[in-house]
């Protein structure tokens, strides 16, 4: 029996990579493709790249015994092709995992053009109904308008939206070095941060030129909802003057070398690629006009002449409401459908959550198609937990979530009484989660082989 993948983000290609290397035939669909020698795109894709990032180039935190730690160390026991391809293409970005994006995308593409069992089929799927076999819909926050509406039809409930957006990129050769400094917040990890210092005057200066920037005109898809954890920064300045200040514009443990002291605001700059000859303004996602953000932008210290090679765009995030569509197994409740959704659009949030769940849709198709039933992964993990949220949280409240330490298990009230450190209680939930996902892994052998390096 065929797997059949739609979408060639990151959740999908991590899925066909997954089933195909569990003894699959797999057909990898993505609409994104050439057409008379033009590119046929989304609103927010530059290229038609299988993984291409949209946004940050960040996989988030490999600091031990965080939940983003915890996550990934999942994903590499199992086998995940993409987050090993994430760490061949990794650039230095402190004590995170960030990668070159080109290279990230032409790794993925030589991995599914190498798998003889992957075919690659460049075109719209518009529905999901007749298919022999498998699907993993994996069609990400830009799904199709014709296939939302099957998706609706199938499922009978309303998509959810939020819109998301992307931060702006500045040619590195035009950073004022004479400004800026290299710093790790806390100096945990390799000072690859640039960080450009603002005293108070500055602040004041850039905080109302942000709030008096003239926004982008609204297309008619949009309806501006956005994600919670991912504002545009124009909307975080409108919560008040020294918002900015405790977010992304955070100075707490970031000195300036020169001073000696934090400076009153910051704005954290890191690298877009190996030759670090461009950089990504972190957290700096907005909705402003090209030209407004320009002059707003050139307010920052060590960026008045800076040249940018991408600004802030707004996209749309389409998503199920998985509590109330989804079983642990990430299939639609009604089984016969053979239906599986995986990254954003079954309801998690950024890029390791979506492989991640790519990885999971992967091996449950595979015991499907040899009539297996798949072994859903336990709670007490990581991906456990991120699972059992979208499954069970509430339907009429849904939102989707990132991996976090309110997600997994938490620990048994006397151990928490006794263990007063939140490290150490964090450090305990990793290594029942790490045995927890060992455990499973096992009851899943010989079928969970891991990726080969």
């Amino acid at each position: 029996m065929k797997v059949r993948v739609i979408g060639g983000g990151l959740a999908g290609p991590e899925a066909a990579l997954t089933a195909a290397r569990l003894g699959c035939p797999v057909e990898l669909y993505e609409m994104r493709r050439i057409v008379d020698g033009k590119p046929l795109l989304t609103p927010a894709h530059q290229t038609t790249d299988f993984g291409e990032l949209v946004c940050s180039n960040s996989l988030k935190s490999e600091s031990e015994n965080t939940a983003p730690w915890l996550l990934k160390q999942e994903m590499r026991r199992a086998g995940s092709a993409l987050l090993r391809l994430a760490d061949q293409s990794a650039v230095p970005a402190g004590h995170a995992l960030a990668v070159d994006r080109v290279q990230f995308s032409r790794l993925i593409q030589q991995a599914i053009d190498a798998h003889p069992a992957i075919r690659v089929i460049r075109e719209e799927v518009t529905s999901l109904e007749n298919y022999d076999g498998i699907t993993i819909v994996a069609t990400g926050p830009l799904t199709s308008d014709a296939l939302s509406r099957d998706i609706q039809r199938i499922t009978g409930s309303q998509h959810l939206a939020f819109y998301d957006s992307i931060s702006p990129i500045v040619d590195a050769e035009t950073i004022d070095m004479d400004r800026v400094y290299f710093a790790a917040r806390w100096d945990k990890g390799t000072a690859d941060y640039i960080n450009c210092p603002m005293n108070r005057e500055e602040y004041d200066r850039f905080y109302d030129a942000l709030l008096a920037a003239e926004p982008a005109a609204a297309k008619e898809w949009e309806k501006l909802d956005y994600f919670e954890s991912c504002l545009p920064i124009e909307i975080l300045a409108r919560r008040g003057r020294d918002t900015l200040r405790f977010g992304p514009m955070k100075p707490v443990g970031l000195r300036d070398p020169r001073t000696g002291k934090n400076p009153w605001a910051v704005v954290q700059l890191r690298k877009e690629n190996l030759r670090a000859d461009s950089y990504n303004l972190v957290g700096f996602q907005n909705h402003l006009k090209y030209g407004e953000q320009a002059k707003v932008l050139r307010l920052i210290p060590g960026l008045e002449n800076a040249r940018f090679l991408r600004y802030g765009q707004i996209h749309r995030n389409t998503y199920i409401c998985a509590p109330a569509l989804l079983d642990e197994t990430l299939g639609l409740k009604e089984k016969e459908r053979k239906l599986l959704f995986a990254g954003q659009i079954s309801g998690v949030e950024g890029y390791t959550e979506s492989i991640a769940t790519g990885l999971l849709a992967g091996i449950y198709a595979a015991a499907l198609t040899r009539g297996e039933q798949p072994i859903p992964i336990p709670r007490p993990t990581a991906l456990g937990s991120l699972v059992h949220y979208i499954t069970h949280a509430d339907a009429k409240n849904f939102q989707p979530a990132n991996i976090t330490f309110d997600l997994l298990v938490p620990l048994e009230e006397e151990l928490r009484k006794k263990v007063r450190d939140k490290k150490e209680r964090h450090r305990i939930q990793c290594e029942r989660a790490l045995a927890e996902f060992d455990g499973w892994l096992a009851s899943i052998h010989p079928h969970s082989t891991p990726a080969v390096p």
